[in-house]
């Protein structure tokens, strides 16, 4: 109560505001958690920045328990679900601490219920009805679903501008397509009027698509052409690749039959004078037995055959020992004794 009254009386006697200061803004997503900032995260003065902050029935002041800092200094405050009051007046103090003087952020006060940013819607369902209609459903992450309205916009391949609808529920009936064209659609919410009072819009919930081939992927591309591209013509080609090769092996089995390699004759004999140094027995595997079998074991003596010619008045003489056989010349003649 004390540091409640010296915030209040001390706010005349601080002087000018913090200079680049633009106020204290405070924001409560999808009542989960709450941020209040100030200044300008890019050229923030370097101060030491405090936030203090109470409700109006509630006058006891808190300091900021959880900073949020950029390049070292104080830019914002985290605030947990259980820290947020709506309904309830709620008042900041924040000063900025420069040496020995402080200045003060301008503030005001703040009613939570009017500051509240819901999620954007999930599940977007588009379902064909009769009579080419569609009726698009979707889901709201916000608690309270009674406190939300949703906008939905669309439109076509052939349109450049969207169309927007205001809608209470999580339906929305599209009252006429063109099969021809692929439409696209997307939905955001904000608390309604019995909730509060603000203007403060969700986030565009991630689109959904329909068209003439009725499914799209996430990037609005038919999903047959995408099969196309990303699967048929990969394995296409694959196949046609792999065909490719067999045809190639196939053509150099039957190049080989028609044009066969004439052999080299001087590779055959290589072996023969290189390794077995002509020895054509060993060359050619003969057993060692079987040439020994053909290697003769007896020895023939020389015989010498000798012949002398007769003396005059004497018959030749011949070796007896000598082998008779067939004379190569005329027998000598003998000569007539006696005058024959």
């Amino acid at each position: 109560m004390i540091l409640a009254v010296l915030l209040l009386c001390g706010l005349g006697q601080l002087g000018t505001a913090a200079p680049g200061s633009q106020g204290v803004k405070c924001v409560v997503f999808n009542d989960e958690y709450m941020t209040c900032m100030w200044g300008n995260q890019e050229d923030q003065p370097a101060a030491n920045y405090s936030l203090y902050y109470w409700y109006q029935h509630q006058p006891a002041v808190t300091e900021c328990q959880r900073y949020l800092q950029h390049n070292g200094i104080n830019t914002g405050c985290w605030f947990s679900h259980s820290e947020i009051k709506l309904f309830q007046t709620f008042r900041v103090h924040v000063n900025a601490s420069h040496g020995s003087r402080t200045q003060v952020i301008p503030t005001y006060d703040m009613k939570l219920q009017d500051l509240v940013k819901p999620d954007p819607p999930v599940n977007l369902t588009l379902q064909n009805m009769s009579n080419h209609q569609l009726q698009l459903s979707w889901h709201t992450p916000y608690p309270r679903q009674q406190c939300v309205e949703h906008a939905v916009r669309y439109r076509s391949n052939k349109d450049t501008d969207w169309t927007v609808h205001g809608v209470n529920g999580q339906l929305f009936s599209f009252p006429s397509v063109d099969e021809e064209k692929k439409y696209t659609f997307q939905v955001r919410s904000k608390i309604n009027q019995y909730c509060g009072s603000t203007q403060l819009w969700s986030e565009w919930s991630v689109p959904v698509y329909w068209g003439n081939t009725m499914a799209h992927n996430s990037t609005g591309e038919p999903l047959p052409r995408y099969w196309v591209r990303t699967v048929l013509i990969p394995v296409v080609s694959g196949v046609v690749l792999l065909v490719l090769v067999v045809m190639l092996v196939r053509m150099e089995r039957v190049w080989v039959v028609f044009m066969p390699q004439v052999p080299n004759p001087s590779k055959t004999f290589d072996e023969l004078f290189n390794t077995h140094k002509g020895n054509f027995q060993e060359w050619a595997g003969v057993p060692k037995d079987m040439v020994e079998s053909f290697t003769p074991n007896y020895s023939e003596s020389i015989c010498h055959v000798s012949e002398l010619l007769p003396k005059e008045g004497q018959e030749p003489v011949t070796d007896s020992w000598a082998p008779l056989g067939p004379r190569s010349g005329p027998l000598p003649l003998k000569k007539d004794i006696g005058g024959l």
